[in-house]
């Protein structure tokens, strides 16, 4: 009897839409939740320093969900018609503007240019994905492997207990066996825009950090 197990049937695409909906659900839920909070605060109470503190929470969570609503619009909306292009430069801002919170900073090493969309949507998937190794925070260092319209990506993750989640991995390789839900489609759609590119990506351990590759 054969040790490895046969992976599940993949969502069709009426699920899978409904999948990276939950996603981005999930992503946008606690900064509007808080922008709720702050306004019954406002409501209930007529202490100054409770509402300079609703005031600025209030902000701070409108300042973070615009941020989490554009990166989502980039890396799983159409972002533009079927062979749109995307400045890299663009890309950039977004990344920061979502991941960047105080604990994870970004290098970023890639040229300024324009790519096809599922190109740039599968950098960003591919931040995603590195963020995660890295809970206690760290850096995220974005390199380019290659050059022109040839260049792919390569994210390596450095920080304090860097780990590598194996069923990330073995979701982006295709050999997890159990059903994509609303947590594992991020890595699946991933794979799937690796695919749109005649790519592979791959999650490895390197040295003391976790690298994210597209080849």
């Amino acid at each position: 009897m054969s040790g490895t197990s046969t992976p599940a049937p993949a969502p069709d695409m009426l699920e899978l839409a409904a999948l990276l909906c939950s996603r981005v659900c999930h992503d946008l839920i606690s900064p509007v939740g808080a922008i709720v909070n702050g306004l019954e605060v406002l409501d209930d109470t007529q202490k100054q320093e409770d509402r300079d503190f609703a005031l600025d929470l209030i902000r701070k969570s409108a300042k973070t969900a615009s941020a989490r609503l554009q990166f989502c619009r980039l890396a799983f909306g159409a972002a533009g018609s079927a062979g749109a292009q995307i400045d890299l430069g663009d890309a950039q801002t977004m990344a920061r503007g979502h991941l960047e919170d105080g604990k994870i900073t970004i290098t970023w090493n890639l040229p300024r240019l324009l790519l096809p969309k599922n190109r740039v949507k599968l950098l960003l998937n591919m931040l995603v994905i590195a963020q995660q190794t890295i809970p206690r925070g760290g850096v995220l260092t974005v390199d380019p492997v290659g050059e022109g319209d040839a260049m792919s990506f390569r994210v390596t993750s450095t920080g304090l207990n860097a780990r590598l989640p194996q069923n990330i991995a073995d979701i982006l390789s295709a050999s997890q066996a159990s059903a994509i839900d609303a947590h594992a489609v991020q890595p699946h759609y991933t794979r799937l825009l690796a695919q749109d590119c005649g790519w592979t990506v791959t999650l490895a351990a390197e040295g003391q950090g976790i690298v994210v590759s597209a080849s």
